[in-house]
């Protein structure tokens, strides 16, 4: 197989030819194990330097908020920073913590990990990049995503620390919590698409994003998974797990050098995870903006590759997510719970029901205008 210098460059031209080249000189078992072991290493490289980007970014964007420079020592702007921050915690001393729950202490991190690197297996970067593609994409997501609060349970109980404890509780009943909001959301947009397959659903918004095509209703499940998934981050307004003043670190308290380090991967990690899923489920995911009859116009934007879109999508959302993050107060628990229990939640459970009578009564825009889209 050539590739075609003509078509945009996309990554996934790269690995047809690479499958091709190996399944033309090897056999189907070896083919299979080579690619399967490639697929993994990327997803971990991805994984580490996307961490690393996010820390940056962040940093930088804090500091524009309020009025400072950030890190400008290590490196040109301080792009090194992150990476010596990275060299700095894997040499750091693990400190050994005395009457901890030994097994469950040191399993705890993984906990974090596995779960958001399960997750990020299943976001579609582009086209064809995907590491897996379930029929039921939507459910595993929200299934695999939950393991993580385990991690955090676990390295609040096995800690022997007060604090720990207060900050794991604190997590479990917010990440409980919001878990549904989230859920119903998704399963709102999943009512609209008729699928829960994430690459049949980014393929139906070809020229009507689902943020559009289900009116008010799909708009409201946007900004509610927004929300409940900012939540499910631990991150300020909702950081209540991690509050400084209260808790010193929460849960994560006793921990230290690279053990801290997986848990703060995973954070950083499952914020890029929640504005991913969001960008495929409400955006388009990688599809380019695509007007019908507007043919030059649509080579244009299908000239630029998917996976720049995808990552063009999910940094406004991040964007965004920083942007609540140092605008808001942190909530107390009381206020936090309420949010969800008695105004999130009910909104969801009604808007859910407004998309199922949208839908079958034929009031979606591509039922409405089926030659516009």
């Amino acid at each position: 197989m050539i590739l075609n210098y003509s078509q945009p460059l996309e990554i996934s031209n790269l690995s047809a030819w690479l499958d091709t080249t190996l399944r033309s000189n090897l056999s189907e078992f070896w083919t299979l194990l080579i690619e399967f072991v490639l697929v993994g290493v990327l997803l971990l490289a991805a994984y580490a330097v996307i961490a690393l980007v996010l820390i940056y970014v962040e940093r930088k964007i804090t500091a524009f908020f309020q009025a400072r420079f950030g890190p400008n020592r290590v490196g040109q702007y301080g792009l090194l920073q992150s990476l010596a921050d990275m060299i700095k915690i894997l040499l750091k001393e693990i400190i050994h913590i005395n009457k901890v729950d030994k097994f469950l202490f040191y399993a705890a991190p993984f906990f974090m990990v596995g779960a958001s690197m399960m997750t990020f297996g299943a976001i579609a970067f582009g086209k064809g990049l995907q590491a897996v593609d379930f029929n039921i994409g939507v459910l595993y997501v929200t299934a695999v995503s939950s393991l993580g609060i385990i991690g955090v349970l676990l390295a609040g109980w096995s800690s022997n620390n007060k604090y720990s404890m207060i900050g794991a509780m604190r997590s479990g009943a917010q990440f409980v919590s919001y878990e549904l909001s989230a859920g119903f959301a998704l399963m709102t947009i999943v009512v609209l698409s008729g699928t829960m397959q994430f690459s049949e659903m980014i393929h139906k918004q070809e020229y009507c994003w689902n943020i559009f095509n289900g009116h008010i209703s799909s708009i409201i499940a946007f900004f509610i998974y927004l929300i409940s998934g900012h939540a499910e981050t631990n991150r300020g307004p909702f950081d209540l797990p991690e509050a400084e003043s209260e808790l010193t670190a929460g849960y994560h308290t006793e921990y230290s050098g690279l053990q801290f380090g997986f848990f703060y991967l995973a954070e950083y990690l499952n914020m890029f995870i929640i504005a991913s899923i969001a960008t495929a489920v409400f955006l388009g995911g990688w599809m380019p903006i695509q007007i019908k009859g507007w043919e030059a116009f649509n080579q244009i934007m299908n000239y630029i590759p998917s996976y720049v879109w995808f990552f063009s999508k999910t940094g406004v959302l991040i964007f965004f997510s920083l942007w609540v993050r140092w605008s808001f107060p942190r909530l107390r628990i009381d206020q936090l719970l309420n949010l969800e229990w008695k105004y999130l939640l009910p909104i969801n459970l009604v808007n859910l029901l407004v998309m199922v009578i949208l839908v079958l009564t034929g009031l979606t825009l591509t039922d409405l205008f089926p030659s516009w889209f």
